[in-house]
């Protein structure tokens, strides 16, 4: 029993990554707004065997882009579901894994800490490896701090994102799973 509402929840984690993929991303306003840095938060702080912490995340992540490259090759999407430097974003969207096993089993403030903290690595590794590795912005100081503040929108998102949907996903899971009407940490 236990098994079969785990799997509904992961698929039901995989449908809220696609679904706001779907709505939000191609709206500049809104891009960057993501389940996915809150689903990789909470697969370090809940799921045990930390080999598989890594799983979920990379699961949503790829099942998503693959729904949006598909969606895309149907020209009901505006934009490709892969893309250069996607393997370097899902490698540091991994970090955030790693996040959430130091939270595992904390109360509410180094979880919230989490969730700022996991969206700002992300954010400013994935946008040093934008300047780095492109051809958009000029190789120096002022080229990656140009980097930075174009991408400014998609952090605030994220953070926005993760604040809102990492409590959520863990009162379902507490709820859902270990039949819990409380959170409980780790």
């Amino acid at each position: 029993m236990k098994n079969n509402r785990l799997i509904i929840f992961t698929v039901a984690l995989i449908a809220l990554t696609v679904i706001t993929k779907y709505i939000c991303a191609p709206i500049l306003g809104l891009s960057g707004f993501s389940p996915i840095i809150a689903i990789a938060l909470f697969a370090g702080m809940s799921i045990n065997n930390k080999r598989y912490s890594f799983l979920l995340p990379l699961i949503a992540l790829l099942v998503s882009d693959v729904i949006i490259e598909v969606l895309y090759r149907l020209d009901l999407f505006s934009f490709q579901g892969f893309y250069k430097g996607q393997l370097v974003n899902y490698s540091l969207l991994m970090l955030s894994v790693l996040v959430g096993w130091a939270v595992k089993g904390k109360n509410y403030l180094p979880i919230g800490i989490s969730a700022i903290a996991a969206s700002t690595i992300f954010f400013l590794l994935s946008n040093f490896s934008v300047w780095y590795s492109g051809t958009m912005y000029s190789k120096d100081f002022n080229g990656l701090m140009l980097c930075y503040e174009y991408a400014l929108p998609f952090y605030r998102n994220a953070i926005i994102s993760t604040i809102i949907f990492l409590p959520i996903i863990l009162v379902a899971y507490n709820y859902i799973i270990e039949g819990k009407n409380k959170l409980v940490l780790g």
